[in-house]
């Protein structure tokens, strides 16, 4: 499944951010920040098009040579990113939407806690648990 999902603010700022493997998790800091710049663009361009506001669901954003990078944004503007790896070929795109769609209703729970400061990083054991589950175990 993911190597690393990470979830960021309206304003461009990691809530929370998890990878495999400790080694890679600057790398993969820099992959979620650089694939901001395509969220960006691809939510400006749907703002021009008249298309379906519903549809958060933003797809691949790019490709590396090692890995796949998936984008989705919520209506407040909160952007999801999950990096795949790309010897995984068989994650079709319904799987990557059904994990936004597990990933969203996770963090909309972690938004009803009355104890969360919106803006605060996600500290939630029910949250990192679910993360941990979408997560590939590579040793």
């Amino acid at each position: 499944m993911a190597v690393c999902i990470a979830v960021v603010a309206k304003e461009n700022y990691p809530l929370y951010i998890r990878s495999v493997s400790s080694d890679s998790e600057l790398k993969f800091h820099y992959t979620v920040h650089t694939s901001l710049d395509v969220v960006e663009e691809k939510v400006s361009a749907v703002g021009k098009v008249l298309v379906d506001q519903r549809e958060l669901y933003l797809g691949l954003l790019y490709p590396t040579e090692d890995y796949k990078v998936y984008g989705y944004v919520t209506n407040s503007k909160v952007k999801f990113v999950i990096v795949v790896d790309s010897a995984n070929t068989s994650l079709r795109d319904n799987e990557i939407r059904s994990m936004f769609r597990k990933l969203h209703n996770s963090f909309t729970d972690v938004m009803c806690n009355p104890f969360y400061n919106p803006g605060d990083p996600i500290q939630s054991k029910a949250f990192d648990s679910m993360v941990s589950s979408m997560m590939v175990q590579t040793f």
